[in-house]
């Protein structure tokens, strides 16, 4: 039980990845936010699973593109649960971006949602963990921050820039023994490419992508990643400041 007596938020929580960590974060004693973007009927499934098993969970609502939903998210958050121990940021959002061909709602779209809302949550959760001297962020990355993908070019930027944000906030918040690392998947196993991985029109392209990945697992599955979640909320991830874990089954090794 690793986090007994602690609180937890996660964002995304209510869908892949997010919610591999949401039950794994719960397993080990966390009392745990689980956080849907709009709809709660999707983020009380995960708390029902987590109760069934024995966990603490609660679910809440907030959409991290929006400064007015943050600001309400995390009050009801704290008024429920309490001071937040551990923040993860797992909401984020994927699309194509091709030049010349991308319009001005989807560029807001993906920086809202991947960098400013991440930035959005820190801001409003970080300055309690420095004050209590205690606390534990995870952002979540990409392998997309790592190579250049084309059509993607934003979502790239996105998740570099997460990255880097990480790295300067460490800067701040290691003083006050907050740690703030981030992880960076590949290919996961999640709903966000069930079409790639089933659909037989998408079969040339899941082909190419297992070409060029070096493991013998295109996809990882969602746990292996909330397992890194959990080492780096815990004490056993202490000396880590501002680290970017790379989690892509080789895939930005090289060619």
């Amino acid at each position: 039980m690793k986090f007994k007596n602690y609180t937890a938020l996660v964002t995304g929580g209510s869908s892949g990845i997010g919610t591999e960590v949401c039950l794994q974060l719960a397993a080990e004693g966390a009392n745990v936010g689980v956080v849907a973007s709009a709809d709660s009927g999707k983020a009380q499934i995960v708390v029902d699973k987590i109760k069934k098993g024995g966990g603490k969970a609660t679910a809440l609502v907030g959409n991290v593109a929006k400064p007015a939903s943050v600001a309400i998210l995390v009050k009801n958050a704290e008024s429920t649960l309490g001071p937040i121990d551990i923040l993860i940021n797992a909401a984020g959002v994927y699309g194509n971006t091709p030049i010349g061909d991308t319009d001005e709602s989807l560029i807001d779209h993906l920086i809202d949602i991947n960098l400013k809302g991440t930035f959005r949550m820190i801001n409003a959760i970080a300055p309690g963990m420095k004050d209590r001297r205690r606390g534990k962020i995870v952002n979540f990355s990409s392998v997309n921050a790592y190579i250049g993908v084309e059509s993607q070019s934003l979502y790239c930027a996105c998740k570099a820039g997460i990255d880097l944000m990480t790295r300067a906030m460490a800067r701040e918040l290691a003083p006050y023994d907050v740690n703030i690392n981030s992880i960076a998947p590949g290919a996961t196993k999640t709903p966000m490419n069930e079409a790639l991985r089933t659909l037989p029109e998408h079969k040339g392209v899941l082909n190419a992508f297992v070409s060029n990945t070096p493991s013998n697992t295109a996809f990882s599955d969602p746990a292996e990643i909330a397992r890194m979640v959990v080492f780096l909320a815990s004490d056993e991830g202490r000396p880590m400041h501002g680290s970017n874990v790379l989690m892509d089954e080789g895939l930005a090794a090289g060619i």
